[in-house]
């Protein structure tokens, strides 16, 4: 059962299988193991009270609100017969746990998909004249015992709410959707469709996973679906199942807009496992068309930990901006990390852009401003020649296992072959953030950073290529007792990643290995550390 409590951003594990596939492992878990004092809880970023949690979806704005519904098994801390668990926000930091909004049914499964305000009652489903909030998810009806695992069906359902999203009715209709003999058929982001901004002219669209591709479908009041047209046979990368979608615009500063397609895929991920690719090109409320050639792959995060991931609908005109959240873990080990009462977390929210570069345009990726609310103990980092190793983190008032980094480098006259950041504890475990200036490449090396024997796929070094350009390279770094997050040169680099010391890492040193480089400035801040918890 959901406890109802309030969280600083808090509380979350690491964890999921796409929007609502079966996990490849079959590991069962004893659910009431004790966790021993939650050592490895996140202190800011979004986790679950107990128990499973993957998949970030539903994900809508609504009187105020922010309501983020995930995947959630809520008996065991394994991924299990799928429910929406269910909180809501009025900053993006601070969550209030709600009960389950959605539970699994005759039909199966409840797995991934989005949630809309219907605003002009197209469905006919609200009551008294109100906008209600309209839930699209994929049923998953699971094989009967001693048939083939793999013999499963998916459809696509519907759910109301007309009290702001607290209680729900599924439609009587359901599935609005039925499958047509394809096994992998899930997922569904549904927008409004309008090009002339006039709310009462458009009308919804589907975008849905359908094996390795997506397809499309319309409809006038989301019981009523026709098949549009499909995309990505051949293009973008291909190692696993597609998952997952969403489709919205971005606009560049100098005012081009394009429309963004996210998929996230299992495996086939840059650095293993599970990754979210996207496609930049136009939709013409018909067809989406790749402006990229299609062997390209981009990947929206090359961390191991990103997963699954899709924005909210309907944040206000007035607010303007794309909101992104997802699931911090991988499928290749979520179900085995060293956390027992709670399993999985969220990354931080993110705002996503269009940004120009010398390769063209590309998604970045940066961390929403709600989250300065959190920065205590601002110390300001001084211009250095940097050599070697330079502690930092004694300049804080306390130390501290959640902080926030900035810090910029001149490489102009640098000598160094790799510099960044090492997180560490007196234990002799350390996490290392850096760049690799003759491959001009960003890493994280998670090798000796604590419990890694739980997965062959956990330890290791991970990379990624850097996107900006120039002499000047800037970090961005949040980092939260198992977790860092990495945005570089302004987001256009990003890397997420998850970690477990046996004790928390409260040093922080700034490297040079090799030869020297220029610092130019930064700054460190603590984050708090209090969970703000409140009954419902």
């Amino acid at each position: 059962m959901i406890k109802s409590r309030y969280f600083l951003l808090a509380s979350v594990g690491l964890f999921s299988f796409i929007a609502g596939c079966q996990p490849s492992s079959t590991e069962t878990a004893d659910a009431t193991i004790a966790d021993t004092g939650e050592q490895h809880r996140l202190v800011y970023h979004f986790t679950p009270p107990e128990q499973w949690m993957n998949d970030p979806n539903g994900m809508v704005f609504y009187d105020g609100e922010y309501h983020l519904f995930y995947q959630h098994y809520p008996d065991s801390n394994v991924w299990g017969p799928m429910h929406w668990g269910h909180a809501i926000s009025q900053d993006l930091v601070h969550w209030e746990h709600l009960p389950i909004a959605l539970y699994p049914d005759s039909l199966g499964y409840i797995f991934s998909g989005s949630a809309v305000v219907d605003h002009n009652n197209t469905s006919g489903l609200g009551a008294e004249g109100n906008s209600p909030m309209i839930a699209i998810f994929t049923y998953h009806d699971p094989p009967k015992e001693g048939e083939d695992p793999d013999n499963y069906l998916q459809t696509q359902g519907i759910a109301y709410s007309n009290d702001r999203g607290r209680s729900w009715t599924k439609y009587e209709g359901n599935p609005v959707i039925e499958n047509s003999g394809i096994k992998d058929f899930r997922d569904p982001k549904v927008f409004w469709y309008d090009p002339g901004q006039n709310r009462t002219a458009g009308r919804w669209v589907m975008i849905l996973a359908v094996a390795d591709r997506i397809h499309l479908y319309e409809s006038p009041n989301l019981t009523e679906w026709n098949f549009l047209s499909e995309f990505g046979e051949n293009s973008g990368s291909h190692g696993g199942v597609w998952e997952c979608p969403d489709l919205f615009t971005l606009t560049t500063d100098s005012g081009e807009e394009r429309w963004v397609l996210l998929l996230s895929i299992n495996p086939g991920g840059p650095n293993g496992g599970s990754a979210t690719q996207y496609f930049v090109g136009n939709f013409d409320g018909n067809t989406f068309t790749n402006e990229n050639p299609e062997d390209m792959s981009l990947w929206l995060d090359y961390g191991k930990d990103n997963y699954a991931g899709v924005t909210w609908s309907d944040v206000p005109a007035s607010d303007g901006r794309r909101i992104f959240l997802g699931w911090m873990s991988n499928w290749q080990y979520g179900q085995e990390v060293p956390t027992y009462s709670w399993r999985s977390a969220m990354t931080v929210p993110r705002t996503l852009h269009l940004v120009e570069t010398e390769a063209g345009l590309r998604v970045a990726s940066r961390p929403v401003e709600e989250l300065e609310v959190l920065r205590t103990n601002a110390v300001a980092l001084e211009a250095m020649m940097l050599e070697g190793n330079q502690n930092i983190s004694s300049q804080l008032s306390q130390p501290s296992a959640t902080l926030e980094l900035t810090v910029d480098f001149d490489l102009n006259e640098a000598t160094a072959s790799e510099i960044g950041l090492r997180l560490s504890n007196s234990q002799g475990e350390e996490l290392m953030v850096g760049y690799n200036l003759a491959d001009e490449q960003y890493y994280v090396d998670r090798s000796n950073a604590g419990k890694t024997d739980f997965s062959t796929d956990f330890p290791g070094r991970y990379t990624a290529d850097r996107v900006g350009d120039g002499s000047m390279l800037s970090m961005h770094l949040f980092i939260d007792v198992a977790s860092v997050e990495l945005f570089g040169d302004d987001g256009t680099t990003v890397m997420s990643n998850v970690f477990f010391p046996n004790e928390n890492f409260t040093q922080v040193d700034l490297f040079a290995e090799g030869g020297t480089v220029s610092v130019t400035g930064g700054q460190l801040y603590n984050l708090s550390e209090q969970s703000v918890i409140a009954a419902r």
